[in-house]
């Protein structure tokens, strides 16, 4: 195809963007195409390209395995894995089970079927080459950076990512995380397997790994990872151990002329490569382009080796990014490396010394020139802002380039050597900089200090022209520069002064051919290689001829009709004199035109000649010609470029077409011949690269049309309609027509127009990550053609065309080409003669459009009627802004106002009209923002008229409270009551939205302290609580904020956080009786958690509340804290006095113990009576002493708890005797009043009760089960909650005794046992009465709802039916035979109910344990207990035949009693 080339610069910041295969071929990928490169040791040669991504190529592997390792992968931004067969060059599949641009790809070097992919996003997905099955998993949500596949264990995948994690995972198990090996800090940008199969020991410092002796692996199996960070880091892991073995930090190493500061973090791009045949050495990239050889085994500096030492400048200058070896049949081991520098460069593993260096190109090729005096000098401008010299003739290095960038900061867009000074190289560019460069020293190049304002299109020398020519023959130079640019004027520059001004020569055209109108813009020139006459080219089309040194115009060519981008003289070297004078242009359109003007130059016509018909014309491109070059070597024949892709020889004499050059992809931009080879022509364009070819190798000898014309327009089309939905470089075809002969705009010469390139590059971008960028960071542009007329740029497009402000007149120009020249001589008409033309009246009718070219009186009958066109569509807008230009500056604010078309402008000039019609405006306007619910700006306007109040009116009426409230505080003073008013409504609405701290903030600002309180207080939560006792207390609100701590408190405690609790008391001292109850409750709750009794998770306790010894009882443990720690005792007085703590404590309410409170609130509960008995105490008021005590062990009994009713009960009396309150104290109680000796016997009965059950307890467990079964309902029934095996099971074992420790006859009470049986008849007679009352609503709803009728025959159910179900087969003895009415029982339940009335209130009062359990409790134990009194179990045995009537209860006496 081509012979030798320079590709497109390799990809940036990509862990792995070429990869070489095992039979040295190397694949780059570059922009959206990769490159196939022979590598051997000695040199290399580009064979081909793959062509098919859409997008940028973000990474590429080879399959390594021997019988498919012509086929390899590539990975995209778009998201595709494409795979490819490098014979042939084609497309073989394509996979898009990616969403997200993909980082790294891998071709698995264990199974050959395998390729691993992963994305951005975090996704890795396996593709199988063989069945074309795809899976995907999602190991991390993190960003992937590279992946590497193992090469000993097919599904073991290495992943790194962009926060510094790698990640192993097993592909076999659906990705499953083998190990996360954490330790560096930032991006991954490489990972390498060790070519080992094991982890065998190198060289390691103890504090690298936990091994002192070296690295070793134990007995599992596993492989070495390497790793390269921006962290600067390279680390080993062991993929056994799943951790880091060997960490080495890169060196700082010496530049030339200064070192690399380690605090200066500068751009890095860490890549690790480790070569199949060298497990102990590891080749890294370093901070500034060198490369490092790692000696694993060794220590210290010793550890690295600098590669390319032996001579200077071997490395290369910017970061590597990629490297990859290959080991060729000659036994020499190659690495190949890619950098930021644009060099692809091939090492000799052996000795480290660099083979060859292959430079890329980074940009547009815009100009290549062959050196007329340095045989096979080839100069290339790039669009990456460098010039390339490369010398084509020297057989030693194949690609002998230099490359120069000092004081170029822009695209190289046009070149020419000096004609006769070796070495000088002409250079222009794309910001309009002109200079020159002495190829062969190290000088920066000469600047001249005349700088075009746009691209510079075309260089040339030729001889001076006025005023540069006058002068000493001596002092003027022999050849001038001549720099031709974009805003379309030649500028003549003296080599020798470039400092000096350069002269337009536009100055000395006009004066010589006496011009006065204006020059059409220049956009190409040539000069006759014998220096006579100068050919420049116009936008416009037209060619004029001038002859030198005066500039007289010979003639102008009237052949082209667009803009003219090249123009050539052929040579004048050893052919015929008549080719001489033979000038051959390109322009805009498709067609070339060559003319003959031998009989111009020799013979000058006396006024300059028209031409108007070419001497050749040569048909065959499809889109515009972008450049041309005569061959030295023959006699007219002519090479072009266009944009229609190709390169095309022709015979211009001849007319024909020799061959047809098709190796490019996208547009071409420059030609030269070879100077030494007749047969060889080098060609550059938009794909980046520059091509050297021969002619007579050509497949084809004419430019591709018909059909395949079409096609590659199609394609262009989608392609660009693709680049409308994301803009990213998409690749044009294999000859991609990017314009096809359309106008260009604005002068615009083509390829040159600074159409936007996808990564045209300086050299000195800033680092971007991938994720940030694409790897060439200008690609963000999509690539477009350049701005024509016919086709405009897509960005163009996006923004909308403003409306115009005068369409009539407008559309009046967009009539067809007859009317519009017919203006011209109206127009004349009118200008020039007295008397215009009847009928004809600028401004008006037919001549509306001419009023903006007459008088003043004329341009405002065009407004009037603009005007009424306006109104008429509704654009109100227009028709203010003309009234405002003819002066109608109060006009047009009326209609503006009248329309709600105000706006800030219009706003800002009204004060030209004066004060009233400004503030009539103001108020206009404010009322049409706020229709546009823009009521800030609507205020702030209110302002500029001084109108504070309503402006505040304003902003309150639509809740922006927060803003008057500012308004106000900002303009007026502090007590005005608009304020207040204001906090109070903005409260409002906050408390009703839930805000509660912002209303609060609202009622504080507001002097409403006690609301603020209330309304914290509202969220009820502890915090919110406790804060708004705290302002309450500020405030001055005392009662308030007693209530407020109190509740704050009792929550506090019913969440045991018993110091949080104090606290909030303790800051009131009126509070002190309510912290005593508190003490209390935290004695009793910690003494029964201790007992395990009720055990509780405590949040904070006092240290004062500990369990006290075994024989003290809790009331002496409550005195002995009151009097440490709150100073209440016998002794104090005043608000500390028990009677007035009493008093206090009175007030607070006790609820009805029922069995749905919570243990925590009981026990608060069960705490406030013992309170209030140690008040009584200290009172010495026993009566009150003895009956609190009580209630508080009622309350705990009452509420179903059992167990630990009898706890405090052991606690309050430890010695069992109710009378004994303090041994401490020595405190016994004397009763004299009735109600305080029942509250006693009923206190003492109930401890005898639960000392009974604890000697059953400890007795005979046979015996204990039968009577737990025997009786359960009625002991349940009686006492609340009884006893289940569960309490059982948690009650100490007691050691068995042979006799009562206590009395016992005081639990068979006969008055309480007559008590007991009357309430367990009443509960009887309810319970039948409630049965019968719901079987005969039954029997009624059944009736009326389903129309049933029952089986007995009547609906009603009689009254005398049987309906209990407590009244089994156990009393059918027992009762008569015949069934009681509900009178009956009517009856019996008054006469109950009159019993129970005339009992004393004291035995009601204070009940005792149920009397008929407490007799078959006795009478089971006298079994175990012989000592057990005979009168005893008689007075049992009496009262059990006297009152256990319940059926139940006979069946378990029945025992005893027969």
């Amino acid at each position: 195809m081509h012979e030798r080339s320079l590709p497109a610069s390799p990809n940036w910041y990509s862990s792995r963007c070429s990869d070489v295969s095992s039979s040295g071929l190397l694949g780059v990928g570059a922009k959206n195409i990769i490159y196939l490169i022979d590598v051997s040791a000695s040199s290399c040669r580009v064979v081909g390209e793959l062509v098919g991504h859409k997008d940028l190529v973000s990474s590429f592997s080879f399959c390594q395995h021997e019988v498919q390792s012509h086929i390899c992968v590539s990975s995209s931004n778009d998201g595709s894995v494409c795979f490819w067969d490098s014979d042939s060059k084609v497309l073989t599949k394509e996979h898009a089970a990616h969403q997200n641009p993909v980082a790294a790809v891998h071709w698995s070097p264990v199974d050959k079927n395998l390729v691993v992919s992963g994305d951005e996003k975090g996704i890795v997905v396996c593709h199988w080459y063989n069945t074309g099955d795809t899976a995907s998993f999602f190991p991390e949500p993190r960003t992937i950076f590279c992946l590497t596949c193992s090469p000993h264990t097919w599904s073991t995948v290495a992943v790194g990512y962009k926060d510094g994690m790698i990640v192993l995972i097993d592909v076999s198990k659906k990705g499953e995380v083998m190990h996360r090996l954490r330790g560096h800090e930032d991006e991954i940008h490489s990972l390498a397997w060790s070519p080992l199969a094991s982890e065998d020991a190198f060289y390691s410092r103890p504090e690298d790994s936990e091994a002192t002796s070296g690295v070793s692996a134990g007995d599992e199996k596993g492989c070495y990872l390497a790793s390269g960070s921006k962290d600067q880091t390279i680390r080993i892991w062991s993929s056994a151990k799943g951790k880091g073995v060997m960490t080495l930090k890169l060196p700082y190493l010496k530049k030339r002329g200064s070192a690399v500061d380690p605090g200066v973090k500068e751009r890095l791009w860490l890549h690790v490569h480790w070569p199949k045949r060298r497990p102990t050495q590891l080749v890294s990239s370093c901070f500034s382009g060198e490369l490092v050889l790692w000696d694993l085994t060794k220590t210290g500096k010793q550890r690295w080796t600098l590669f390319g030492t032996s001579s200077e400048g071997q490395n290369h200058s910017r970061i590597v990014f990629n490297m990859s070896s290959v080991h060729l049949q000659d036994d020499k081991e190659l690495l190949i490396s890619t950098s930021m520098d644009r060099e692809i460069k091939c090492w000799d593993l052996a000795s480290l010394d660099c083979c060859w260096t292959l430079p890329t190109l980074g940009g547009f090729v815009y100009a290549l020139t062959f050196s007329p005096v340095g045989a096979g000098c080839l100069a290339l401008g790039v669009g990456d802002n460098m010039i390339r010299v490369w010398n084509t003739l020297t057989t030693q290095n194949q690609y002998d380039t230099r490359c120069f960038w000092q004081g170029i900061k822009s695209k190289v867009t046009a070149l020419a050597w000096h004609p006769k000074k070796e070495g000088s190289l002409a250079f222009g560019t794309d910001d309009g900089k002109v200079g020159i460069y002495d190829v062969f020293s190290n000088r920066p190049p000469q600047i001249s200090s005349s700088y075009h304002r746009k691209t510079v299109y075309t260089l040339a020398w030729g001889p001076p022209v006025p005023p540069m020519s006058f002068g000493a023959a001596g002092g003027k130079p022999s050849y001038s520069l001549y720099s031709c640019a974009g805003e379309g004027i030649v500028l003549q520059h003296d080599p020798t002064k470039l400092n000096g001004e350069a002269s337009d020569i536009d100055k000395l055209i006009r004066d010589t051919n006496n011009i006065q109108h204006k020059l059409s813009p220049h956009t190409d020139l040539s000069w006759k290689p014998d220096g006579k006459v100068v050919a420049i080219g116009n936008e416009d089309g037209c060619i004029d001829v001038y002859e030198a040194p005066s500039l007289k115009l010979l003639c102008s060519i009237q052949q082209h009709h667009k803009i003219i981008n090249t123009l050539r003289w052929h040579h004048d070297h050893s052919s015929p004199p008549e080719l001489h004078c033979l000038l051959a242009s390109g322009s805009s359109s498709a067609t070339i035109y060559v003319h003959d003007l031998r009989s111009i130059i020799e013979n000058p016509p006396e006024s300059p000649a028209v031409l108007t018909e070419p001497y050749r014309r040569l048909c065959g491109h499809t889109a515009k010609i972008t450049g041309m070059a005569w061959s030295p070597h023959h006699e007219a024949r002519l090479a072009t470029v266009s944009y229609d892709g190709t390169a095309q020889v022709w015979d211009v004499l001849q007319e024909t077409a020799v061959s047809n050059y098709r190796g490019h992809v996208g547009y071409l931009l420059c030609v030269d011949w070879s100077p030494v080879d007749p047969d060889v022509i080098w060609t550059g364009g938009k794909d980046f690269t520059l091509q050297e070819w021969r002619v007579s190798k050509q497949e084809f000898t004419k430019p591709p049309k018909g059909k395949k014309m079409v096609e590659l327009k199609e394609k262009k089309k989608a392609n660009l309609k693709k680049k409308e939905n994301k803009k990213a470089p998409g690749a044009g075809g294999a000859a991609t027509p990017e314009m096809n002969g359309e106008t260009v705009t604005g002068g615009e010469k083509a390829g040159l127009s600074g159409e936007d390139e996808e990564d045209e590059v300086s050299s000195t971008n800033s680092s971007l990550p991938p994720s940030v960028s694409a790897p060439f960071e200008m690609q963000r542009q999509s690539f477009t053609a350049i701005k024509s007329k016919d086709k405009p740029d897509l960005n163009v497009l996006k923004k909308k065309k403003p409306r115009s402000m005068l369409p009539i007149s407008t559309s009046m120009d967009h009539r067809p080409k007859e009317d519009l020249l017919q203006d011209c001589i109206t127009l004349a008409s009118v200008t020039h003669s007295s008397a215009p033309p009847a009928g004809c009246v600028p401004g008006q009718g037919e001549h509306i459009h001419l009023g903006l070219f007459s008088d003043r009186q004329a341009l405002y009958r065009m407004f009037e009627a603009e005007e009424e066109g306006h109104v008429e569509t509704g654009h109100y807008d227009s028709v203010v802004y003309l009234r405002l230009w003819s002066g109608d500056l109060e006009g047009a604010l009326q209609l503006a106002t009248e329309k709600g078309e105000l706006n800030d402008h219009l706003l800002t000039i009204a004060p030209m009209a004066g004060f009233q019609v400004w503030s009539r405006t103001v108020e206009a306007f404010v009322k049409q923002l706020c229709l546009q619910e823009q009521y800030l700006k609507a205020a702030s306007h209110l302002l500029s008229i001084n109108k504070l109040y309503e402006a505040i009116d304003l902003l309150r009426s639509h809740k922006l409270y927060r803003e008057a409230i500012a308004l106000v505080k900002a303009r007026l003073p502090a007590d005005e009551p608009v304020l207040k008013e204001l906090y109070t409504c903005w409260a409002a609405v906050l408390e009703k939205d839930g805000h509660f701290s912002a209303a609060a903030k609202c009622y504080l600002a507001a002097g409403a302290s006690f609301d603020a309180a209330k309304v914290i207080a509202r969220k009820n939560d502890v915090s919110s609580l406790r804060t708004a006792a705290s302002l309450a207390r500020l405030s001055g609100e005392v009662t308030l904020a007693q209530s407020l701590a109190l509740r704050c408190a009792k929550d506090l405690a019913a969440a045991q956080d018993w110091i949080g609790a104090q606290e909030v008391l303790s800051s009131q001292e009126i509070l002190l009786v309510h912290r005593l109850h508190l003490c209390v409750a935290e004695l009793l709750s910690v003494t029964l958690a201790d007992s395990q009794a009720a055990s509780q998770p405590h949040v904070s306790n006092h240290t004062w509340a500990s369990p006290g010894e075994h024989h003290t009882s809790i009331q002496d443990q409550v005195r002995d804290v009151w009097e440490e720690q709150f100073g209440v005792s016998q002794k104090s007085a005043g608000h500390r006095s028990a009677g007035a703590l009493l008093q206090e404590l009175k007030s607070v309410e006790s609820p009805t113990p029922t069995a749905n409170i919570p243990l925590r609130q009981v026990q608060l509960y069960s705490s406030l009576h013992l309170t209030r008995a140690v008040l009584s105490w200290l009172l010495d008021d026993d009566g009150q002493l003895i009956k609190e005590l009580w209630q508080a062990v009622a309350w705990l009994r009452d509420a179903g708890h059992f167990c630990v009713s009898e706890e405090l009960c052991r606690l309050l009396f430890p010695g069992g005797d109710v009378s004994v309150c303090s041994r401490k104290h020595s405190k016994i109680l004397h009763h004299t009043e009735e109600e305080a000796k029942a509250a006693a016997n009923s206190l003492q009965a109930f401890v005898h009760y639960h000392h009974l059950y604890k000697q059953w307890w400890s007795s005979s467990i046979q015996i204990q089960s039968s009577v737990v079964d025997s009786s359960p309902g009625e002991k349940t029934k009686v006492v609340n909650g009884g006893v289940s095996e569960s309490e059982e099971s948690i009650r100490p074992a007691t050691r068995s005794c042979d006799k009562l420790d206590f009395d016992a006859s005081q639990l068979l009470s006969q008055d309480h046992a007559a008590s007991q049986a009357t309430q367990r008849s009443v509960r009887e007679i309810q319970e039948r009465l409630a049965a019968m009352v719901l079987q005969h609503g039954r029997g009624q709803g059944g009736q009326l709802d389903s129309g049933e009728i029952e089986a007995e025959g009547p609906t009603e159910v009689s009254p005398t039916r049987e309906t209990s179900e407590s009244q089994g087969s156990g009393d059918a003895g027992q009762r008569p035979q015949q069934q009681e009415s509900l009178l009956s029982l009517s009856v019996k339940m008054s006469e109950h109910q009159k019993q129970l009335a005339d009992l004393p209130d004291t035995i009601k009062m204070y009940p005792h344990p149920d009397v008929i359990e407490c007799c078959l409790v006795l009478l089971h134990l006298s079994k175990s207990l012989p000592s057990l009194p005979e009168s005893l179990q008689q007075e049992a045995k009496d009262l059990l035949r006297k009152y256990g009537t319940n059926p139940s209860i006979l069946k378990a006496s029945r025992q005893f009693l027969t």
